[in-house]
Order: C-alpha cells, then sequence, then structure tokens
C-alpha cells in the first residue's frame, strides 16, 4: 500500500484492501497493534477470541462517498480474578463504540451543521459526498460539550427578541475577547442574578438602561461595577427632547415656513444661476469629455481639502457620495478608467427622439413605441434611461409647476436629531429650521442648548460637567429626564468615565439572528445557545 493513501487513514491502522464502486470507496482496514489492554483492569492481553467487522462512513475519497470496513478484535482478559471475561478492542482515535461514522467524519459534519443547520447542511453534505440526514447534523450539534471559555471580567449584557414585543432572552458578552460567552431563556432580573452569581469574577456590566438588568446586577453582583450604556442614553435624550418639542406645535410650523423659504430661495438662486433655455443635448458625452468632467470635479475636491474642508462638507457641497471623495482624497490622484465608448442603442434615433421631445411629448414610453414602429428593439428601460439624460439636462423653467417641492415639516423624533445633530451633516433649509425654532420661545431655547451640551457631555466623556448639567436641567423642560438619570447616576457616571459599551454586544445579537433565521423560525433554545456560542 502507498504512503500517500495511509497517510490519508486515521492513525494506527493498517489497510487490507480498497475497493473502488462509482459512488464510492471502500478501504478494509485493521489495528496495528498485538496487544490490548482491558477497558476494566487495564491489563494487557494477546490473546485473541474473535473477530467482527464494523462499517463506518468516512470522509470523502475524491469526490466518492468514503467507507471503512474495521475489523474489530475481541479478546480474553488475562486476569483471573477480572469480571469482564471478554472485550473488544477500542479504538477512540478512529471511531467511539455503537458509532456508525469516524470521528473525523464526525467533526465535519458537525461543523457543516453549525455553519448551515439541519435541513440545509444536510444538502450542502449531499454534495460534498458526506450524506446525512438533517436530524443527525442536529444531534451531532447537540451531542458535543461546549468548550470552556475564559474567566470574564469585563461582561455586556443585553436582550434579544424570540418574538418581539412578545418574548426575550439575553445574551452575555465578554466584551475583553469580544465573544458571547452564554444565552439565557429570558431577561428577568432573577435569571441574570443567578448567572452572576454563578461567575462571581465579573467586575464590569454594561447594560442599557432597563431597570430589570440593573436590579439583576445589584442582586447577582453588588461589588460589580454597572456601565450605562451611552448609544442609550443619547436615544432617552431623543425621546425625551422629542416629548418637549411635542408641546410647541406652533413654533414647530413657524420654523417649518422659515426652512421652506430658505429651500425656495437655494432653488431659485440655482435656476438663476443656469440659463433658462439650455440647448438639448446628445444623449451621452463622449468618453473624452466626461473624464474632462470627473477631471475638473477632481480638481475642486483636493482644493477644498486643501483648504482644510471636511470630507462630508466637500461631498455635501459638490453633490458627490462621500465614498468617492474618501477614495480620491487618499489616492492623490484621479483614477483612469480604461473603458471603451460603446454609446447606445438609441443614438441611431436621436433626431427623430429631439423633434418629438420639442413638440412636447416628453413620455419615455410613448417615444419608446413610435421608435419600435421606426426599428428599435430595445427594452423601454433603456428609452427612459435617454429621456432621463435629456430631461436633467433640460430642467424646466423657474417657478414652473411642479419643479418646487414644499419643504415638509419633520417629524418630532426627527426634529430633536435636527437641534442636536452637528451643523456640518445638516443641509441650509434643516439649519434655517433649527436656526427658526432656537429663537421662538425662551423655555424651548434653553431645553434644545441643554439637550446639546449632554450629547457633548455623552460623546465626549465629560464626566465632570454631569453634576452641573443635572442641577441645570431641573428647572427645564428636561427635568423628567434628569429626574431619570439621577436614579441611574453611577452607572452613568461610570459610562462617561469608561470606555465599554454594550455597542460590540448588539453586533453579536445580529449574528444571533442571523442564525436563529436561518433554522426557520424552529429554533429551540438549547439548539440556538450551542451554534451561537460554538460559531463564537
Amino acid at each position: 500500500m502507498s504512503k500517500s493513501l495511509l497517510s490519508l487513514l486515521p492513525p494506527g491502522l493498517a489497510v487490507d484492501h480498497v475497493t473502488v464502486a462509482h459512488d464510492r470507496v471502500v478501504v478494509a482496514v485493521r489495528a496495528r497493534t498485538s496487544t490490548v489492554a482491558c477497558p476494566v483492569c487495564r491489563r494487557p492481553s494477546r490473546r485473541v477470541h474473535s473477530r467482527y467487522s464494523r462499517r463506518l462512513g468516512d470522509l470523502p475519497w475524491r469526490g466518492r462517498v468514503g467507507q471503512l470496513d474495521l475489523q474489530i478484535r475481541r479478546f480474553r482478559c488475562a486476569a483471573v480474578e477480572c469480571p469482564r471475561r471478554i472485550f473488544a478492542e477500542r479504538l477512540p482515535a478512529v471511531a467511539l463504540p455503537k458509532v456508525r461514522r469516524t470521528v473525523r467524519l464526525s467533526e465535519a459534519q458537525r461543523r457543516i451543521a453549525l455553519t448551515a443547520g439541519g435541513e440545509a447542511g444536510a444538502r450542502l453534505a449531499a454534495c460534498l459526498a458526506m450524506p446525512v440526514s438533517g436530524d443527525t447534523l442536529l444531534r451531532l450539534i447537540r451531542a458535543a460539550p461546549l468548550p470552556a471559555v475564559p474567566t470574564p471580567r469585563v461582561i455586556g449584557i443585553d436582550d434579544w427578541a424570540w418574538r418581539r414585543g412578545q418574548r426575550y432572552g439575553t445574551i452575555i458578552v465578554d466584551l475583553e475577547r469580544n465573544r458571547p460567552i452564554d444565552l439565557l431563556p429570558d431577561r428577568h432580573p432573577e435569571t441574570v442574578a443567578a448567572w452572576l452569581k454563578a461567575h462571581p469574577e465579573a467586575e464590569v456590566v454594561a447594560r442599557d438602561r432597563a431597570g430589570a438588568y440593573a436590579d439583576g446586577v445589584r442582586a447577582g453582583a453588588p461589588s460589580a461595577v454597572q456601565v450605562s450604556d451611552r448609544w442609550h442614553l443619547l436615544r432617552n435624550l431623543g425621546d425625551a427632547l422629542a416629548g418637549v418639542l411635542d408641546r410647541h406645535h406652533h413654533d414647530l410650523r413657524m420654523a417649518s415656513k422659515a426652512a421652506a423659504g430658505a429651500a425656495m430661495e437655494i432653488g431659485t438662486a440655482a435656476s438663476s444661476s443656469s440659463p433658462t433655455t439650455a440647448p438639448l443635448p446628445a444623449p451621452e458625452l463622449p468618453m473624452t469629455d466626461r473624464h474632462g468632467v470627473r477631471q475638473a470635479r477632481f480638481d475642486e475636491v483636493m482644493a477644498l481639502h486643501g483648504q482644510g474642508w471636511p470630507m462630508k462638507r466637500i461631498a455635501r457641497t459638490l453633490g458627490i457620495n462621500r465614498k468617492t471623495v474618501r477614495t480620491w482624497v487618499r489616492a492623490g490622484e484621479l483614477p483612469v478608467w480604461s473603458q471603451r465608448d460603446r454609446g447606445s442603442a438609441v443614438d441611431r434615433h436621436a433626431t427623430y427622439l429631439r423633434q418629438r421631445w420639442g413638440e412636447g411629448c416628453h413620455n419615455a414610453a410613448r417615444l419608446w413605441q413610435e421608435i419600435q414602429e421606426r426599428g428599435f428593439r430595445g427594452q423601454l428601460r433603456t428609452v427612459q434611461r435617454w429621456v432621463g439624460r435629456l430631461r436633467a439636462a433640460n430642467p424646466p423653467p423657474a417657478g414652473a409647476a411642479g419643479t418646487m417641492r414644499p419643504w415638509k415639516l419633520p417629524s418630532k423624533r426627527r426634529a430633536a436629531w435636527l437641534v442636536v445633530a452637528d451643523p456640518e451633516t445638516i443641509d441650509a433649509a434643516e439649519q434655517r429650521f433649527v436656526d427658526a425654532l432656537l429663537i421662538r420661545s425662551e423655555g424651548l431655547t434653553r431645553a434644545i442648548e441643554l439637550a446639546r451640551a449632554f450629547s457633548t457631555m455623552v460623546r465626549r466623556q465629560q464626566a465632570g460637567r454631569l453634576d452641573e448639567w443635572l442641577a441645570a436641567a431641573k428647572e427645564t423642560a428636561l427635568a423628567g429626564f434628569a429626574d431619570g438619570l439621577a436614579r441611574d447616576l453611577a452607572a452613568i457616571r461610570t459610562a462617561l468615565s469608561l470606555p465599554w459599551s454594550t455597542g460590540p454586544v448588539e453586533g453579536k445579537i445580529s449574528r444571533l439572528k442571523t442564525i436563529k433565521r436561518t433554522m426557520c423560525g424552529r429554533a429551540k433554545f438549547d439548539l440556538l445557545r450551542q451554534r451561537v456560542l460554538e460559531v463564537a
């Protein structure tokens, strides 16, 4: 037998013969050792009693199903006092007792099950010449013990939905190693407290602002440092500020009118800066012209970047995608596209289409039907793109009906975000809305200023300003929000001084949801827990 074939077998086996069929490869093997120890008294024996054969599934052999015909020997125990008179040899490196597959095949199929699940994993395994049923794959997942995890010192706790609004579970993540370490079937304080009592080594617990987790941590690990999540603090601020704005409907409407006027002025200025009557262009610029346009745009980007403009502002001002601006700035030169100008199938009908456009027919479907009668064989979408370029190059004159959409009054949550947002992330009309809102009433202005101060304090983790902010907020419309913060003051103070948060936990919840959805809504807790922790 060649050494290459022996290297593909589990260790400790000798090959008797190989049978190759059209769908499988059968390898007859036996153990090399001549002496085997009794499993009870551990005394070695060389006295063979009998032999029998085990048929085991194995890894595929060159695209065919692999099978081992393993010859097992029965031995007589040499110890007179041993209660076991006859025993069969054990080969734990090859296959476990009463199992019809090798250890290495079981591990390969189990990895498929952890990645793809039951039925999907069975279909994948069949394609890989390792046929197995979906139920067996799930049994393989459950049969293996979970690997031991290192002792967690800093953990994050958050909930995940079995069924949104009805039933929730809890995920616990080791924040130092960024891996989930356990799943709990619910989010009750008693369950969290019991887990923490079983893991007293936890020193820091990052959580959301839910009272259930706060109570569970206090009961299960009273000496642990609790850290409130900063994202939830900003979310709670937005909710509180939206409630304040909800009591100022008149101020919101007046500010919205000011923003609408600003949008009208911007639109009028843009229309007056361009000629009122533009010639009908060709449907598409030649390659050389398009490269010139891109080069000019690139020069504008680099000039603004050289003046210290942030990339967000450059992208918003020039109307370019922010990723494109970042790519150009990092490259330092304009990427060269080696592309062939193929034109469009509509170009041969361009003269007729321009004539019809000048006559007032701007309907792409109507134009498509007309040029079909003239021999055009393309799709409607091709004509729509051609007409879209024509329409973009010839906008209606300023003041025409339908050219200026009204600035819509934002929702309360959107308005709450606008008043605390970075001015570089909002446009001119939205900034006019914020400026108009700030001068409407003294109480509203004070609440907005405090909200901005709190947002800055959280984002920059300025824990020293917290007490001063709470004292100032108690006399404003944000007093209820400040009272809620005071009830969880210790966890909020640590959130503004320590780097930990539940952000990594949210990422693990997204992975958990993906695994849960691949199980088609039939995931039991033990199986879901096994898959989530094994994948980690």
